[in-house]
């Protein structure tokens, strides 16, 4: 029996983005919705969205790397239309987890793998934990940092109190107007078309999605991430909106500093859904061949502007 307060396919998804390329796999407990682009006999690419999106957010991008790329792109537990993971199984460690289970599945080891904001932190997770052996991780506007000083106590305590009450994911969805939808990505530094705002208001009219995200945001641990991304041995290039106001840019130049493997490229006049604004600059970045150097990527010890 479907759950009322979830995204459901047969009425949210009707006239979802690439709809055809959509099937449901069952992985690791869960019923995942999963997009396919590309031949399959195609080296894969695996693209995973960030906390409150779905596979809507790559609409524009998968296609474009579909044509050298078998390329796989889920919605994350509790987002979008796969079912969520049960509380226990919620911390950054389990939802890495859940990702590999979906891929033994499916059969498939990517060969380059991308995320955005909290997808890139379950990325670098899976490797850091030998899930996966990708030629490199592309971040964008990758969320692999705590927060800054007492925020990042703060703001997961926040988002755990939120996802503990059963009224906030509710009250939430029914203030989700578009001009609340547009006041929140406005937030984050990015402009979005029409289309693009309709997705995510459809999404965050639905109370378990809006559940999802909180749920992801209040378990993790940002800074146990932190303090392993020194074993990283995976080529790492840091895909930077210079407007981004979700995530500090400066962020990425600090970690690149610690990290001799990670480059940046900063996408001047873009926020936090770069991928979304320019999503043709972007899919030539991740579909890159060679080594992950950005073309605008200062010397080490330089700063972000």
């Amino acid at each position: 029996m479907s759950d009322p307060d979830r995204p459901d396919w047969s009425r949210e998804g009707a006239d979802w983005p690439h709809r055809a390329a959509s099937r449901f796999v069952p992985a690791g407990g869960l019923t995942w919705h999963l997009q396919e682009f590309g031949a399959a006999d195609a080296p894969v690419l695996l693209l995973l969205h960030g906390t409150g999106a779905a596979s809507h957010s790559f609409r524009n991008l998968a296609p474009r790397l579909a044509e050298t790329h078998r390329v796989l792109v889920p919605d994350l537990p509790g987002h979008g239309f796969s079912d969520p993971l049960p509380p226990g199984r919620l911390s950054l460690p389990g939802m890495a987890a859940a990702v590999a289970d979906l891929l033994r599945v499916l059969g498939a080891e990517p060969r380059r793998v991308a995320g955005h904001s909290a997808g890139a932190a379950i990325l670098a997770r899976m490797c850091l934990d030998g899930t996966i052996a990708p030629d490199r991780i592309v971040a964008l506007n990758g969320a692999l940092a705590p927060f800054p000083g007492a925020a990042s106590l703060l703001f997961p305590a926040m988002a755990r109190a939120l996802f503990l009450n059963p009224f906030t994911p509710r009250l939430f969805a029914w203030s989700a107007d578009r001009a609340a939808v547009e006041r929140l990505i406005a937030g984050t530094g990015s402009r979005l078309d029409a289309a693009g705002v309709g997705y995510y208001r459809r999404l965050f009219a639905k109370p378990g999605h809006v559940r999802g995200a909180l749920g992801m945001m209040a378990h993790w641990d940002l800074a146990a991430l932190d303090r392993d991304l020194g074993r990283l041995a995976v080529p790492l290039l840091l895909v930077v909106g210079g407007n981004d106001r979700a995530i500090r840019p400066e962020d990425a130049f600090r970690l690149r500093d610690r990290l001799p493997e990670a480059r940046v490229e900063l996408l001047r006049g873009l926020g936090h859904l770069a991928h979304e604004e320019d999503p043709a600059r972007v899919a030539a970045l991740i579909g890159a061949e060679g080594p992950p150097r950005g073309a605008e990527d200062p010397p080490r010890g330089g700063a972000c502007t």
